[in-house]
């Protein structure tokens, strides 16, 4: 095919504008490249394909830390919430996170429109053919009407679409979504030699509103003041030109019009009509061959898995403030309409619900993620970054958050300055990206809160205070947030300072918070006035669980012996006498960068890195200092 070569040559190229997508060409074009996004539907930007929700257990943390380093899904999952909830609210600080029920399409224009209106940023509809790689470097991309864009970097986000096949009963048909095309990318990569694995998602049916008999359900409201996702005051009235629901008065106050969600079970009946229709299942019949996610099963799975189980829990979720349409948590599934239809209509407060939309299953290539570097550059091809789905990886802020730290460390790279790399240590993000590029994931990869060692460390109040200074080292962040993180900083070094000097006896002001019934709201005035409540807030925290997060800082000091011990890039496993077999195959598809890496592949056992450790001492001539944690 002859090719037409768009005139504007870029430095980032981002293929794919879901949540990836978004925050990579952001962070690029944040950081000075001139950036372009190419999509197959201007439209469908930011588009929410399964659950309008953003946060959650874990995922709420990495939300927070999107929007400290300057991302734009907090702000704008803020501005376009319909409902907002703290969860686990009752339990330790280190495992409450926020979560929002989003207006699917205002969150989708809203985020349209910060595209369309960020400095340095193209758009592009179209549908990438085939990669242009040079000397082992890309350097631009052929779309399927012959156009070539050349970039210095190439961003790969494709979530679902790569040779997407949807699923409904024993039907089939080609898609990255319902009612979307494919994308044939991974043909490409395949044939740059990247290896290609296949995966299972899925997603519930749909309801209409009006056919829902929510006298029957229980209901669950948000909270009251609602919480926001973004640390930075003023981020709703900074956008006031954009589509916006809710709205920020001048002194921060956050008023939101919220509404209710619902909540029903299955029963025995429904049950019973899914058991008698597996055989007309895809995943039970084998027509499925990708490997779905073990933490968000599909109700076929749930009844079968614990069929000692009565009931499931069933979330009657609100689409938009302008649809009745609602989105049925709990029963993501793939069985024909028919099927559907009856178990649904078998749930209490159901019996005569409409589907607007079936649900369905889809199948899509991956790329493994051991094939990537931390940056997540791929080791094979320079200048090509993964993000997203295309990773392994299910849900919008995983993706959100690789998206951001690709697009980060491709625009460096160009501007020849440090990579962006945040340590397990230091963010959520940072766990997941070493998870992924160190271990892999063998189904699509989920973010808990047991994932991290230090998650009392990385709580989802202190994002700004753990990372916005690195982001401001970076370049990703400056003026108002740079200096009004800059300001809590202080302020919360001098309330840690009045906990010690204050008219009370020395440490009696901590001596009190550490007792579990005392909170910062039960101050006396005289001493509450002095901050704002977000201060004593993580005042109380650090004073409560002092103990614990030394401890913590300890085990990341020690640890940080392993990290600060490199593995030269150009080192031969093979040569190295004692390593198990095992241990060099691994070492050599993973390439290590440090000790603490390589002791974190699946596989490798103490002996291994203690064996790597003495090489490495004998290699540098002088002994490292994480032979004892070996």
């Amino acid at each position: 095919m002859e090719h037409f070569t768009y005139p504007k040559h870029y430095d980032v190229l981002v293929v794919g504008a879901g949540h990836a997508g978004i925050e990579a060409a952001l962070a690029a074009a944040r950081l000075g490249a001139q950036t372009a996004i190419l999509t197959q539907n201007l439209d469908t930007m930011g588009q929410m394909s399964c659950n309008p929700a953003i946060g959650g257990l874990a995922k709420g943390h990495m939300v927070r830390e999107i929007d400290a380093l300057g991302g734009a899904m907090g702000i704008n999952a803020d501005a376009t919430g319909i409902q907002f909830r703290i969860l686990n609210a009752n339990k330790g600080p280190s495992v409450r996170a926020p979560r929002a029920q989003c207006d699917k399409k205002a969150y989708q224009f809203r985020m349209k429109a910060i595209l369309e209106s960020t400095p340095g940023l193209d758009l592009h509809q179209g549908n990438v053919a085939q990669l242009i790689v040079e000397n082992d470097s890309v350097c631009g991309i052929d779309t399927s009407l012959g156009m070539r864009i050349a970039a210095r970097s190439v961003i790969v986000s494709a979530g679902t679409f790569m040779r997407g096949l949807l699923h409904v009963g024993m039907q089939n048909q080609a898609g990255g979504r319902m009612g979307d095309p494919i994308s044939t990318l991974s043909d490409s990569l395949r044939a740059l030699g990247f290896d290609v694995a296949r995966f299972k998602t899925g997603t519930p049916c749909r309801l209409n509103g009006r056919s829902i008999d929510f006298s029957k359900c229980e209901r669950q409201d948000g909270d009251v003041p609602a919480p926001r996702f973004s640390f930075l005051p003023g981020g709703l009235s900074a956008g006031d030109e954009l589509f916006t629901l809710n709205q920020e008065d001048s002194d921060g106050t956050f008023h939101v019009e919220q509404m209710p969600c619902w909540m029903t079970y299955t029963n025995t009946r429904t049950h019973d009509f899914i058991r008698n229709n597996l055989d007309r299942s895809p995943m039970y019949s084998g027509q499925i061959e990708g490997v779905g996610p073990r933490y968000c099963p599909s109700i076929e799975d749930k009844v079968v898995r614990f069929a000692e189980k009565q009931q499931h829990q069933v979330f009657l979720e609100p689409e938009g403030r302008h649809t009745l349409e609602y989105y049925v948590n709990g029963v993501s599934t793939s069985l024909p309409y028919d099927v559907q239809l009856n178990f649904i209509r078998s749930i209490e407060g159901l019996s005569k619900a409409e589907i607007i939309r079936p649900g369905y299953a889809v199948e899509y290539d991956y790329c493994p993620p051991t094939q990537l570097s931390h940056t997540l550059e791929t080791k094979r091809i320079e200048n090509l970054y993964f993000a997203g789905q295309i990773n392994g990886t299910s849900g919008y802020e995983e993706a959100a958050a690789q998206g951001l730290m690709a697009g980060a460390n491709a625009a460096l790279k160009l501007a020849e300055k440090p990579p962006f790399i945040l340590p397990r240590s230091a963010a959520y993000i940072g766990v997941m990206i070493d998870d992924l590029v160190t271990k892999g994931t063998t189904e699509p990869y989920r973010m808990f809160t047991s994932r991290a060692e230090y998650r009392l460390l990385l709580r989802q109040d202190n994002a700004d205070l753990r990372l916005t200074p690195l982001a401001v080292e970076a370049g990703l962040v400056s003026g108002e947030r740079k200096a009004f993180t800059e300001s809590k900083i202080a302020t919360l070094a001098e309330a840690h300072v009045f906990t010690r000097s204050n008219s009370l006896q020395e440490t009696q002001l901590q001596k009190w918070f550490r007792r579990p019934e005392n909170t910062f709201h039960d101050l006396p005035e005289n001493y509450r006035s002095a901050f704002n409540d977000a201060i004593w807030q993580l005042l109380e925290t650090d004073l409560k669980y002092e103990g614990y997060v030394t401890r913590q800082q300890d085990l990341i000091e020690k640890a940080s012996r392993m990290e600060s011990s490199p593995i030269p890039p150009d080192t031969d496993f093979s040569s190295i006498e004692g390593l198990k077999q095992e241990a060099r195959q691994k070492f050599a598809a993973i390439s290590p960068g440090t000790l603490g890496q390589a002791s974190r592949i699946q596989g490798v056992t103490p002996a291994d890195i203690a064996v790597l450790t003495i090489w490495l001492k004998r290699k540098n001539g002088s002994k490292p200092e994480n032979v004892k944690e070996s």
